[in-house]
């Protein structure tokens, strides 16, 4: 018998799928988008199994927009389109290079690039070049790697650090259960393991002010506050060491200007507010009470306006009333203190960064950081548009990032998206102030609670509390010292398919990490000629200990470890100790060559994996 839980599930789910691709107000978003020249220089070089183009950076882009088409006789077939990797969302990327493996090997392409000032704005194509990928031959390439132990190095950058998303902070306290499992006590240790493992800081979630806590309500007309569920959960969060981002909404439904307009399955008001002065009220109440709790610490917190209002699932107005939500919002927190930080406008797929900073030119209003979402490629690079539109000193914060936008996609419960996660921190270090993955844990129900243990569920770890690949690369990450080195790279695959990050830490080991990854999904499952011999030689370091720790479809992933032990929906009580198995990943000492001073390490890296190289101080 279907019951009535099921129904509301499925009815939120469909209006999801049916609205999520509908975005608000696009045309015209900016006045003044600057028209770009297209790359120079671009160059395309074939290797097994792919095509690496690289280009000229062109000022003033956010990113590059790869295109393709077939050649004929020499000639294309067809128009250059966008090569679609299947992220299923920004297809732009902000590096100046790119790797493509989804054509034919054999297969001859023409390739341009186009640069983007803006995410809904390319310019003009580059002049094509030409190549087709080579058809793997039954050997192995090698991609020979040199890092040396003494380089001066510079800080390393870890866009992972600052911040994770989570569901709804009110499932804290939810004793329901998911696969025989409590909700709201997995949830919190899945925070809590990231805290202490990954070091992140803050966690970020929707819905603080949604009716299942309480916060607003009217009585005989009048407004009346009750922060007693917000501080059971901002308890909780500050109990192990981290501070919630303060994301400002949904709406409270006594607030509503039409409280039926809701998302998700537990029915977040999308709605304007029916009295603009009692939102400023209820958010200045929000704000002096949690300074008044919690003290000055309220002073590092972020307080972001809003959730993706440019897509019409998540705000029933219009692109102007948003604006006016901002404006009244962000002057509300400043009342309490104007060192508090503001920022948005949260949005889906970059859009609408380019709208707020100029309304903002206009009405004055704060952004202290400017925050976006994108998924299924690295965050474009947001520099030049802060600075064109005179916010150079804002924080660029992505509040919502990972490898695809889609509830329920088995991509994201695998070794690829691991490989993913990587690729992007390596971008995005330098030039983001924080990159959040979304999100932490499978205790996740926007589209109705997780139907069986590997049901492609955003967590970084499962109902049952078992580490997917992609906290593993969190974990691998996070072993990374403070200084980065320099790798010299080189062979097929090198600095694309084949990336590496080196450090050095205090004590002066070296830790490397290497992986093969390719943004195209379609690979997710791996390919064999994707896959290389990795030679590295750390200068400086002959007679070290050596260990390795590897991340792949054997090591590490809980797809193939649950499948091996035959697992249905949810594991039997003896599976689930199996398959913590998969819950760490084993390191082994290896031993290196000495060559010239070096400690040479050679292994075998498949499509998609990873490995860290880790070599012991002197």
């Amino acid at each position: 018998m279907t019951s009535a839980s099921d129904h509301q599930t499925a009815d939120a789910r469909s209006d999801w799928e049916a609205r999520i691709a509908l975005r608000s107000d696009e045309e015209g978003t900016t006045s003044g988008t600057p028209r770009l020249a297209p790359p120079g220089d671009l160059v395309a070089t074939a290797g097994v199994g792919h095509v690496r183009l690289s280009w000229s950076p062109v000022s003033g882009a956010v990113g590059y927009l790869v295109h393709r088409a077939p050649l004929r006789d020499g000639v294309p077939a067809g128009d250059l389109t966008p090569i679609d990797h299947l992220g299923g969302d920004v297809l732009s990327v902000p590096d100046t290079w790119y790797v493509d493996t989804t054509g034919e090997p054999g297969q001859s392409y023409a390739y341009a690039v186009a640069a983007a000032p803006e995410v809904t704005v390319t310019g003009p194509l580059s002049v094509p070049v030409h190549a087709a990928a080579l058809a793997a031959d039954g050997t192995t390439p090698t991609v020979t790697m040199r890092v040396d132990a003494a380089d001066a190095g510079v800080p390393l950058h870890r866009p992972w650090q600052p911040m994770i998303g989570s569901e709804r902070l009110s499932q804290l306290l939810c004793t329901d259960t998911s696969g025989g499992r409590e909700i709201g006590t997995e949830l919190f240790a899945a925070l809590r393991r990231i805290r202490a493992e990954v070091g992140v800081e803050t966690v970020r979630a929707h819905a603080i002010l949604h009716d299942d806590l309480g916060v607003y309500r009217e009585v005989d007309g009048e407004p009346v506050f009750d922060f007693t569920g917000v501080d059971r959960v901002y308890d909780l969060i500050l109990s192990i060491g981290l501070r919630p981002v303060v994301e400002i909404g949904f709406m409270p439904r006594d607030l509503a200007s039409d409280p039926e307009r809701t998302v998700f399955q537990y029915r977040g008001v999308i709605s304007p507010p029916k009295d603009w002065q009692r939102w400023a009220e209820l958010v200045r109440a929000l704000v002096a009470h949690l300074l008044e709790r919690y003290g000055d610490t309220v002073l590092t917190w972020d307080f972001e306006v809003w959730n993706e209002a440019n897509l019409e699932v998540f705000w029933s107005g219009t692109r102007d009333e948003w604006m006016r939500l901002y404006d009244v919002t962000a002057k509300a927190v400043k009342d309490v203190d104007p060192r508090i930080p503001v920022g948005g406008p949260s949005s889906a797929a970059a859009g609408w960064v380019d709208a707020l900073l100029e309304h903002a030119n206009r009405s004055g209003a704060a952004v202290d950081f400017v925050s976006t979402h994108t998924y299924g490629s690295p965050p474009l690079d947001l520099r030049p548009t802060l600075h064109r539109l005179g916010f150079p000193d804002a924080r660029i914060l992505w509040t919502e990032w990972g490898v695809t936008p889609t509830h329920f996609h088995p991509v994201n419960d695998g070794t690829s998206a691991a490989t993913f996660l990587l690729s992007g921190m390596r971008s995005a270090a330098g030039r983001v102030d924080a990159l959040s993955y979304w999100v932490a844990s499978d205790h996740f129900e926007e589209l109705g609670r997780p139907p069986r243990l590997l049901h492609g569920g955003f967590g970084l770890i499962t109902v049952g509390g078992i580490a997917k690949p992609r906290y593993h690369a969190l974990r691998m990450l996070a072993q990374l010292g403070d200084t980065e080195l320099t790798v010299r790279a080189s062979g097929d695959g090198a600095d694309g398919l084949v990336q590496s990050w080196a450090s050095r830490r205090a004590d002066g080991s070296v830790a490397v990490l290497v992986w093969a990854s390719t943004l195209d999904q379609s690979k997710r499952d791996g390919d064999p000629a994707l896959a290389r011999q990795i030679r590295l030689a750390v200068e400086g370091a002959a007679g070290r200990t050596v260990t390795v720790t590897r991340l792949d479809r054997e090591h590490g992933d809980v797809t193939t470890l649950a499948e091996r032990l035959g697992v249905g929906d949810w594991p039997a009580e003896q599976q689930w100790e199996a398959l913590r198995a998969a819950d760490s990943l084993p390191t082994e000492k290896v031993d290196p060559r000495v060559r010239g001073g070096a400690a040479v390490v050679e292994l075998h890296l498949p499509q998609p994996g990873a490995v860290l190289i880790e070599v012991a101080g002197s």
